[in-house]
């Protein structure tokens, strides 16, 4: 499933009500940590996609189709700029700067491809069943099943 999104800064919240929409037919509840690590890391990509290329962009997320106890749910942002995410260091008091840094920190596993019109960057976050056995594997549920820690005062812009 898939939004196309215009260059508004107001698409970001247009985006996120359609991502919690989709959640609903899934079996991921909207108030479980999951669903609301997907709403920020959709968040965080569109609002990339749409101030820092300035064009059109695609939403796209993979999320299951039935209950199950350990599922992948992948985001993933295309639009239409070819130039590569670039880290930028944001000062403490910075209102902005962070957002790949976030997908780093919340996400399972991320990255970005070129793409014959531009560039695509995903992330991928974990379901992870109930048992200690599993929660341990994936991290102790810290975070959204385990994401990697972000680097204190480094942030990606992709542009």
């Amino acid at each position: 499933m898939q939004l196309e999104i215009r260059p508004d800064p107001a698409e970001v919240g247009r985006a996120r009500r359609w991502a919690r929409s989709r959640l609903a037919g899934s079996g991921i509840q909207a108030d479980e940590p999951l669903a609301e690590t997907l709403i920020l890391l959709v968040s965080e990509l569109v609002t990339n996609a749409v101030v820092h290329t300035g064009r059109p962009a695609v939403l796209r997320l993979s999320l299951p189709h039935a209950v199950a106890d350990e599922v992948t749910v992948r985001l993933e942002v295309t639009d239409r700029s070819g130039r590569a995410p670039v880290p930028r260091c944001a000062e403490d008091d910075a209102t902005g700067g962070r957002g790949l840094a976030l997908v780093d920190g919340l996400a399972d596993r991320w990255g970005w491809s070129v793409e014959s019109t531009g560039k695509r960057i995903w992330c991928e976050l974990d379901r992870c069943s109930k048992s200690s056995e599993a929660t341990a594997a994936c991290g102790g549920g810290a975070v959204a099943c385990g994401g990697g820690a972000a680097l204190e005062g480094l942030a990606y812009e992709a542009v």
